[in-house]
């Protein structure tokens, strides 16, 4: 299953590469949303509120009362988590609020499942060279996606995977670092970061992974019709 994605930065929906370059930008919102109806779920994710640099609430809320959304982006705690469900998110994505010292943080993954459940809880576990990265992907921890997944399975219902070394260039994927993630967790898969082609979306749906797809689509290099 193809998941659009709506990134949100500066009040504007965005596409960066790398997380870093801007690459597209609109405030055009309405457009996208309209574009996205029909899908089972839209990923959004506030880009201010990851860095810490301010939030998207409103533009978040207006998203969520039109399409079913996975929310992320600066999910600290677990009272943002109940926040997030509140304004309308089916799904929260907690990312590096799931790690610490290096490693995954079991006390704070079940803090997080206690407070939402499990079942609307999405890990998301990013790397980059082989390791989970956090805090915007400038921290590198001890840990690879494969042992992430495997410590924090019994807290998340589903789980995010983004190869950030692809993430933005437009280059195809890892299908193989995605398939080692998956055969690590008994949990549903979602894999981002580099997701190009219909055959990539086709291939990972063979594997029973869905895609969450973004610069393909901004760009027009994917045709949303067909997909």
């Amino acid at each position: 299953m193809l998941i659009p994605a709506i990134d949100l930065k500066g009040g504007k929906v965005v596409q960066l590469i790398q997380g870093e370059k801007l690459a597209i930008e609109t405030t055009d919102l309405d457009y996208w949303i309209r574009r996205f109806t029909g899908f089972p779920r839209v990923n959004v994710i506030d880009l201010d509120a990851a860095m810490n640099s301010g939030s998207n609430d409103h533009l978040v809320r207006e998203i969520c009362s039109r399409l079913p959304c996975q929310v992320g982006g600066g999910v600290r705690t677990p009272a943002r988590a109940v926040e997030l469900l509140g304004i309308g998110a089916t799904k929260v994505i907690v990312g590096s609020a799931l790690f610490k010292d290096k490693r995954a943080d079991i006390d704070s993954a079940q803090r997080f499942a206690d407070a939402v459940g499990a079942g609307r809880l999405i890990g998301a576990v990013d790397s980059k060279g082989g390791h989970v990265v956090t805090d915007g992907w400038k921290s590198t921890t001890v840990t690879t996606a494969v042992e992430a997944v495997q410590s924090l399975e019994p807290y998340c219902g589903e789980f995010l995977y983004t190869h950030v070394d692809k993430e933005g260039l437009m280059k195809g994927t890892d299908i193989a670092a995605i398939r080692r993630v998956r055969d690590a967790t008994k949990r549903p898969l979602i894999a981002a970061g580099g997701v190009t082609t219909q055959a990539e979306i086709d291939e990972l749906d063979s594997l029973g992974v869905d895609a969450v797809v973004g610069m393909a689509i901004y760009t027009g290099a994917l045709d949303l019709k067909r997909a």
